[in-house]
């Protein structure tokens, strides 16, 4: 019998592009106030691109942060899968094009559309091939240029959305080697697709003049129902997985949660009795960047030193669809 293969992250890599929306600039654009939007959501700030700047091109930038600073030899990247829900096009996949930008002549991939679980849902897929044995070199990212897709008109979505991408690299884990990923729960609930989706642009209602002019290309989202869904799902994703393993908050080093509103983090975190010092947020820097937050804050958690090898880590995420997920890792450097 073949020994079981457990997959761990060995590197890690983040980008925003460097413009700032702050909420200052946004009180210029739509009635609201930074104190209202603190408040609110705990955001202060958001990166955006500048016009003809593609998801493709943030997904290379994360990977070659990830290369700077761990010195991954990019000709050994056998598989890559891309989480984002605001592809570069229709077609060729976002990682079709990632490939070509990078030069990864050795590497199949392709993208996962999960909203804001978009990087989960693509990091389980990615232990998936290394645990199976297929695979010892797997790139996962997630990036999003979700200003691509907001009505800057719109008070209740433009103040929440920024543009970024991390990227992370899976390998097969060492013969004894008490590091790598444990576990997960993932579920979708489509019936929730109605409270937050972009209309327009798909088969259903292919772009026209008509699907312009009624707004279908930008985000439409019934925030009380996202907001009172996340926080019961999140809540219920992180506790399924922990009982699954027979763990508490208390065994967790380090939780991160998907960014979409600081409320939904800390309501996490108080049902689950973890100490603010555990809890990861940067939301107040990036605003909400989909498949992107979760890696962001992975880069955040290690540069603080508030996530190191060992540790036990803890992410979770809620998205349209409704996606939802969260998975166990033990941090590998």
């Amino acid at each position: 019998m073949k020994p079981h293969i457990r997959a761990k992250i060995t590197a890690l890599g983040a980008y925003v592009p460097p413009r700032i929306l702050s909420n200052a600039d946004l009180e210029k654009l739509v009635q609201t106030s930074n104190d209202w939007i603190l408040e609110r959501t705990g955001i202060r700030e958001r990166h955006l691109v500048d016009r003809g700047i593609a998801a493709s091109d943030l997904a290379v930038g994360a990977v070659q942060d990830m290369v700077a600073r761990h010195k991954v030899d990019l000709n050994t990247i056998e598989a890559l899968i891309v989480g984002t829900v605001t592809p570069d096009m229709m077609y060729p996949s976002t990682a079709c094009l990632v490939q070509k930008k990078l030069g990864l002549d050795h590497a199949w991939g392709f993208d996962i559309s999960a909203g804001c679980s978009g990087f989960v849902f693509s990091l389980t897929t990615g232990v998936k091939l290394v645990e199976s044995g297929a695979h010892k070199r797997v790139l996962v990212i997630g990036a999003d240029v979700n200003s691509s897709m907001i009505d800057y008109t719109d008070r209740s979505t433009c103040v929440l959305f920024g543009d970024g991408a991390g990227a992370v690299l899976l390998e097969p884990a060492e013969e004894g080697e008490d590091v790598g990923f444990v576990d997960f729960v993932h579920q979708v609930e489509g019936y929730g697709g109605e409270y937050l989706c972009q209309p327009g642009g798909g088969s259903l209602h292919p772009s026209s003049h008509e699907t312009v002019d009624k707004k279908m290309h930008y985000v439409h989202q019934d925030g009380q129902q996202v907001f009172k869904y996340a926080v019961k799902k999140m809540a219920e994703m992180t506790e399924r997985v922990l009982a699954k393993n027979n763990l508490t908050g208390a065994d967790v080093d380090c939780f991160i949660s998907h960014q979409a509103n600081k409320r939904i983090i800390t309501a996490t975190a108080d049902r689950l009795k973890m100490p603010r010092e555990k809890v990861i947020i940067n939301i107040e820097d990036y605003g909400n960047t989909t498949a992107g937050t979760i890696p962001l804050a992975m880069k955040t958690a290690v540069d603080s030193g508030r996530l190191k090898k060992g540790d036990t880590l803890l992410i979770a995420a809620v998205g349209a669809g409704f996606t939802s997920g969260a998975s166990i890792i033990k941090w590998a450097f």
